[in-house]
């Protein structure tokens, strides 16, 4: 695309579908419709989740430890009401930090039996939080993820009448 000159979507958004077609074949296409918001997929509402998460920005940027670290137990808080709601649990925990900079790090954990304990998730959250490099740099925003997650669903037990065969 670049050497086409298209470096955004606005730049995308001024080329034409026939000419996208001939450049980029059937995805032309696609190229053109989601340059201008058309997107008729349909919408899938029942899909899998995948993982479940709580992260907050923060109208001032944090500076100090402790209070990095008392967001982060509330956000682990909200994490878990999500995890209940969803009855649900993960074997991966991800720790998001995005600094005042807007340079965003993550670090994560795989456990081998399901996290879905307040007290874990705080503990994990933590231990990945103190294993991140401040060096005097402010946070904008923290954030918590699972995944690989353990879906509890309630399957239906479906009984069928027996007969006998003569």
């Amino acid at each position: 695309m670049h050497s086409l000159g298209i470096h955004t979507g606005a730049d995308l958004r001024e080329r034409s579908l026939i000419e996208l077609v001939q450049h980029f074949g059937k995805v032309g296409q696609y190229y053109y419709k989601i340059a201008r918001a058309q997107d008729d997929r349909v919408v899938e509402p029942n899909r899998i989740r995948k993982s479940i998460g709580a992260e907050t920005s923060f109208a001032q940027d944090l500076s100090d430890r402790s209070s990095m670290l008392l967001e982060l137990e509330q956000i682990a808080s909200l994490l878990k009401q999500r995890i209940d709601r969803h009855q649900t649990s993960g074997r991966t925990l991800t720790l998001k930090v995005k600094f005042s900079d807007y340079q965003q790090i993550t670090r994560s954990k795989t456990s081998l039996t399901p996290i879905k304990e307040l007290s874990a998730i705080v503990i994990m959250a933590r231990t990945l939080f103190e294993g991140i490099e401040l060096e005097n740099r402010s946070i904008r925003l923290l954030g918590i993820s699972l995944s690989n997650l353990d879906n509890f669903q309630i399957s239906q037990v479906i009984q069928l009448p027996l007969f006998e065969l003569f």
